[in-house]
């Protein structure tokens, strides 16, 4: 079985979170590809919608949207993109990408929340204090 990363991007705040899918949710994310929108219950973000943006293998190997399946492949990469930045015009270099699907290599999933629940993202993950209910007891 996998177990991912997910780094969950929120676009409101614009803080992100690293979270744990465990083995039984990890099943929610295989066979998704980028792009696709996934319940967020899996990483503990009940009532939440989430878009998978991104992703990369235990090698580091990043995942492009525009090669299909999960599969490794050497892609000549000319302009700026996932995975690449050349240093001068006109470079060239021949990469190592992993494709858009997620599958068992996959280790880190990057996803941003496209639909809200009705708690904050703070409550649901546990990062908020509750300094109200001290304050009556002193």
């Amino acid at each position: 079985m996998a177990s991912f990363n997910v780094v969950v991007a929120d676009p409101d705040s614009g803080a992100s979170y690293q979270l744990e899918a465990a083995e039984q949710d990890a099943n929610r994310f295989m066979g998704k590809e980028l792009g696709e929108e996934v319940d967020g219950g899996a990483v503990g973000l009940d009532g939440y919608t989430l878009l998978l943006t991104g992703g990369s293998d235990e090698a580091g190997r990043p995942m492009r949207e525009d090669i299909e399946g999960s599969s490794v492949e050497e892609v000549l990469m000319r302009e700026q993109g996932v995975g690449y930045n050349p240093a001068r015009p006109g470079e060239r270099k021949r990469l190592t990408i992993r494709g858009r699907q997620v599958s068992d290599e996959t280790s880190q999933i990057n996803a941003k929340i496209v639909g809200r629940g009705d708690e904050s993202v703070e409550s649901l993950l546990g990062l908020v204090e509750e300094d109200a209910d001290e304050d009556d007891e002193e």
